[in-house]
């Protein structure tokens, strides 16, 4: 998995959005719903924990990595994403 993330403009709004993104590289339709729904869950799980607000998230599932990695392993690779992104954005 690979995230892009950036801070919105004062004038663009409060939250934090989140977008999900598989190319056909990952595999046909059904892997790459597969991926993306497991995206979707740790974006869930760890987004209200780590990520902030004004700031836009793009998830974008990779090739093998995303559908076969074990869950609990993607929700690490985004806290420690999300930590060092923000580190570097205080």
């Amino acid at each position: 998995m690979m995230v892009q993330a950036r801070e919105r403009g004062s004038d663009e709004g409060a939250g934090i959005r989140v977008g999900f993104t598989c190319s056909k590289k990952v595999g046909n339709a059904v892997a790459r719903n597969r991926a993306k729904r497991r995206l979707r869950e740790i974006a869930r799980l760890v987004l209200p924990e780590l990520g902030r607000p004004g700031w836009d998230y793009v998830l974008i599932g990779r090739v093998n990595a995303t559908a076969d990695r074990p869950f609990e392993a993607l929700q690490n690779d985004l806290r420690y994403a999300l930590r060092k992104l923000h580190r570097d954005h205080p």
